[in-house]
């Protein structure tokens, strides 16, 4: 095979670097080493490196000193770097070295996908994600080094605590919404698994639908997996939210003039929003890593992820459920690390916990597998006493209607306009767990943060008279 490498563009290059070493940091934030496809090109770019971090100077003296120590002997090498004229437009000179490293990386992957087609201990679901996944670090960039050394860590963690403490902000990652929310996890951050789980009817979709919208605001992009609703019936739930227009009144198009021109101007202005809803409804973790990964590499922006929900997805290779929920679970973390994005999966909770006197979830009722406990950096529960108060009204009226007795007058079936909720934040990877109140404005399907009911009000005109 042909050397897959330009060794006069390589040269040219480094004698720029020689002739101004200033430029050598933005040579470092776009190449490393292993872009360079001839090997001695490779260790005097190391060696540039390494003068560079101790602050030494980047000419040939230092170079050739730091050759010595290494035994190394290349002198023909240095001499032509350094008679090699510099060059003006170092980008397109790094464009075509980072291009050719791509072709012996893809010429790799090449070889190693021969190889495994060969293996008959792999299936072809397997063998087709790995090498989705090496396709995606190539075209993403991604450092594929096993080690990061201590050094590195910490100057990213100085680097990233410095910026935090420059923008004076509680936010690490992406905001949910919810100040209380946001203070005690400091936004849902890059690579984390958040499982949000409830039993039926408490809220979980409007809840994450809330999450969402702060950062489709920021008109950055979000995918929303939707396996038991419509798309439309997302979006429906959302403008409701957004609106303050009853769920009800919009499903049927009980809207007048003035409603309706609010609404469709709300339309308007979404319309431009990233938003990306799969409703298919057929989902395996395969083919829900394969479409993020695509969907990441032609939205570079896309910051969250949500599942609605996780037990519906489906296993690979029809396994025991509690085998299936945990390739799931570990399959969606490993993702959220792999893209460098959160993902918010909703999950539903083990009916088990009805007949406690107290209803309220606690990690043992996560539905069929102990590995989303164990994978989830954040696990939140969402709570409505409400919801068990009405059912047990309607349990006390069919009793007495059966035993031919009075109702009640303190008998209520319906939900009031503004009920109480609770977030319970039952696990927290990297900080504390506690309970948050929440206000749930039944009739527009919201979560606001608890707050009296004239900041309620408040709230509600701001957002009908909202710009447009």
């Amino acid at each position: 095979m042909k050397d897959i490498y330009n060794i006069q563009i390589e040269c040219s290059l480094l004698a720029t670097i020689l002739f101004d070493p200033q430029i050598f940091s933005d040579v470092e934030g776009e190449l490393d080493s292993s872009d360079f496809g001839y090997e001695n090109h490779r260790i005097i770019f190391n060696i540039m490196t390494e003068l560079y971090k101790t602050d030494l100077p980047i000419n040939e003296d230092f170079i050739r000193k730091k050759v010595n120590n290494k035994n190394i002997n290349f002198d023909n090498d240095l001499f032509n770097i350094v008679t090699t004229s510099p060059i003006v437009g170092i980008k397109k000179y790094i464009d075509e070295i980072k291009d050719l490293s791509l072709k012996r990386k893809l010429h790799s992957l090449a070889n190693h996908i021969k190889e495994q087609s060969l293996e008959l201990n792999m299936s072809s679901v397997d063998i087709i994600d790995n090498i989705e996944n090496e396709v995606f670090k190539l075209q993403s960039s991604k450092n594929n080094s096993e080690f990061r050394i201590l050094q590195e860590i910490t100057h990213s963690m100085l680097d990233k605590i410095k910026e935090q403490k420059e923008h004076n902000s509680i936010l690490l990652g992406i905001d949910t919404g919810f100040s209380e929310l946001n203070r005690i996890t400091s936004g849902f951050k890059e690579g984390e698994l958040i499982v949000l789980a409830a039993r039926p009817a408490m809220g979980k979709t409007a809840f994450a639908i809330n999450v969402l919208q702060p950062t489709l605001k920021q008109n950055k992009s979000v995918a929303f997996f939707s396996l038991e609703m419509d798309a439309e019936q997302i979006i429906l739930r959302m403008l409701s939210s957004m609106t303050s227009i009853p769920m009800q009144n919009l499903i049927i198009g009980n809207l007048d003039n003035n409603d309706w021109e609010y609404f469709s101007n709300m339309c308007n202005k979404i319309s431009s929003w990233k938003l990306y809803v799969d409703d298919s409804g057929n989902l395996n973790i395969s083919k829900l890593k394969s479409k993020i990964r695509k969907l990441k590499l032609k939205n570079p922006d896309l910051s969250l992820v949500v599942i609605d929900y996780l037990q519906i997805m489906s296993g690979i290779n029809n396994k025991d459920r509690h085998l299936e929920i945990a390739e799931i679970s570990r399959g969606l973390k490993n993702l959220a690390r792999e893209i460098r994005i959160p993902i918010l999966a909703l999950s539903q909770l083990n009916r088990e916990l009805e007949k406690r006197g107290d209803k309220r979830p606690m990690l043992s009722d996560l539905r069929e597998s102990g590995a989303i406990e164990q994978d989830a950096d954040i696990i939140l529960f969402l709570y409505r006493d409400s919801i068990y108060q009405i059912r047990a009204q309607k349990e006390k009226l069919e009793k007495a209607k059966k035993e031919g007795k009075e109702i009640p007058k303190e008998i209520i079936l319906e939900e009031k306009e503004i009920e109480e909720a609770e977030l319970i934040i039952g696990k927290h990877r990297n900080g504390p767990i506690g309970t948050i109140k929440l206000n749930m404005h039944t009739k527009y399907t919201r979560f606001t943060s608890q707050t009296t009911h004239n900041e309620i009000e408040h709230k509600e005109t701001e957002m009908l008279n909202m710009p447009i």
